[in-house]
């Protein structure tokens, strides 16, 4: 069963008690009835075992039966920063980085996407970006839900590198090195942050900015992905050949 996010507070010394969207959704959407195991995860490194004691129209009651402690993080953080992309693909990126383990996920409002986003709606939408990363964080069983920035510009992305972070951009018909091969950190204190075009590929003013602020060029081969495709196959590789894709360790 996934493992379903609340907030910390909702957790006594061994008891949970959970009310509102998530009770609705246990309680109505899962059927799930008194004497049945659910786990919860407070997004801070803790995920608990817990039977469910008492259901009411208010509350759901869980005893906690086990605790598990995430283990130390030993590899860097993997961070996002995507072009926003037409219809429902952007939603599929968010869905399947956070399925890959993506730590952050930055929306691009590149000079080239399709979608221009609307700023009457934009506080909806990234609130439905933020639904699709619980519940795929949810179903993946995730330590964490991934954080999603509001949508910035390019140059307001690359401004705020700084100098633990390497910043791998990849851009079509562009010279790179391959991703199977780039020199990736092997600390925890370094973070990568992979920069995806849109449907477009970035515009020439865009790749000069990528240029100047030292960014690391790569390439997928030969073949030109959609922007979509890019993303969750450069995610892949990175976590792949960081370790994060092999065999799972004891909890």
């Amino acid at each position: 069963m996934a493992v379903f996010f609340i907030r910390p507070e909702q957790v006594t010394v061994s008891i949970i008690s959970i009310s509102g969207p998530l009770l609705t959704h246990l309680r109505d959407s899962l059927r799930l009835t008194v004497g049945q195991t659910v786990w919860f995860g407070d997004g801070a490194g803790h995920r608990y075992r817990t039977e469910i004691i008492m259901i009411t129209r208010q509350t759901l009651t869980a005893r906690i039966l086990e605790v598990h402690t995430q283990p130390p993080r030993c590899t860097p953080l993997l961070l996002l920063a995507q072009a926003v992309l037409k219809g429902e693909k952007f939603e599929w990126v968010v869905q399947k980085a956070t399925e890959l383990g993506i730590h952050t996920i930055t929306p691009i409002e590149s000079e080239q996407s399709v979608v221009r986003l609307r700023p009457e709606r934009l506080a909806s939408q990234v609130a439905r970006w933020n639904r699709i990363a619980l519940e795929a964080a949810q179903q993946s069983e995730q330590w964490a839900v991934p954080t999603i920035t509001p949508p910035r510009s390019l140059k307001e992305v690359l401004s705020t590198l700084n100098a633990p972070t390497i910043a791998l951009f990849l851009a079509e018909r562009q010279e790179g090195i391959g991703l199977g091969t780039v020199p990736l950190p092997s600390d925890t204190k370094t973070t990568i942050l992979l920069l995806i075009g849109p449907e477009g590929g970035w515009s020439k003013e865009e790749v000069l900015m990528a240029q100047r602020a030292g960014c690391t060029f790569i390439t997928l081969g030969p073949s030109i992905l959609r922007a979509e495709t890019a993303a969750i196959t450069a995610i892949s590789i990175l976590q792949s050949r960081l370790g994060n894709l092999g065999p799972v360790s004891p909890t």
